[in-house]
């Protein structure tokens, strides 16, 4: 029996999830026994209330160098039907959707679909060391689904062209300069700083988190006049189960001036 692809850790003490990637002899390659696996992990944590943010990190050198080629090449379909979309864009659909906060700790190689996967977090923390990019054109495909995500991924226009045509990578510490990650550290402080990161965000209120992503999700796809309607409903929806105004109290309480007149911001 193969061992386990993918490794569900749960902290529940800080309300996290972490989901380890297991094969750390091919750096991480995706086959279709990690994406089974990964779905899974996501699928056990999905209902339980005790756990608020999820994080993929990788085992060994690397986050992940893609797609296993074994597992490519037997991806096989009737070439007429371009419509039907594939097992490893389900995974990547599933993480972009997933109702908990998502973050992927990166590390080492982040290549190909693995890419894809970084994209479809939430929030990617990156080593400064760390190699992010597609390598398709140099065995001659174009990079089904990392090209759409590179070139939406709000990086500039040339420098996407550039990483896609030349295959070259970026480090952690370009991709932080470019906006592509949300921050890029030593190595070394990675785990710390995004289990830290992790917990803060796990200890906001539930609902507030929830409606957060929805707002998200919805309006980043339309201008801004519509997504400003999407956040007055997603705030009417909110208030049906929780009043975010209940809260102001306790936020006083714990910022300077506890709560008293003339209280300030804790970080004023």
């Amino acid at each position: 029996m193969a061992s386990k692809r993918v490794i569900l850790e749960k902290l529940t003490d800080k309300k996290i999830a972490r989901i380890i990637l297991n094969r750390p002899e091919k750096h991480n390659a995706i086959d279709l026994q990690m994406i089974e696996e990964w779905m899974q992990a996501l699928e056990e944590v999905r209902n339980d209330n005790g756990i608020v943010v999820i994080v993929t990190k990788g085992k060994g050198p690397s986050f992940g160098a893609g797609l296993d080629l074994n597992y490519l090449r037997t991806q096989k379909r009737n070439r007429a039907d371009w419509q039907r979309s594939s097992v490893p864009r389900a995974l990547s659909d599933t993480i972009r959707e997933y109702p908990k906060v998502t973050i992927a700790q990166v590390h080492g190689y982040c290549l190909g679909h693995t890419m894809v996967n970084m994209c479809s977090h939430d929030l990617a923390f990156a080593a400064s060391t760390a190699q992010i990019g597609m390598p398709e054109l140099r065995r001659g495909s174009f990079g089904q689904f990392a090209t759409s995500n590179l070139f939406h991924s709000g990086i500039p226009l040339k420098k996407a062209a550039f990483m896609q045509l030349t295959t070259r990578f970026i480090s952690g510490l370009e991709a932080d300069r470019l906006g592509f990650v949300s921050a890029a550290m030593d190595e070394d402080e990675l785990d710390a700083f995004t289990i830290d990161v992790a917990a803060e965000i796990a200890s906001r209120q539930p609902a507030g988190l929830a409606a957060a992503k929805i707002a998200v999700q919805m309006g980043s796809k339309v201008g801004v006049a519509d997504a400003m309607r999407i956040d007055q409903l997603v705030a009417a929806w909110q208030q049906l189960s929780d009043n975010p105004a209940d809260y102001i109290q306790e936020y006083l309480a714990k910022s300077k001036g506890s709560g008293k007149a003339g209280a300030k911001r804790h970080d004023a």
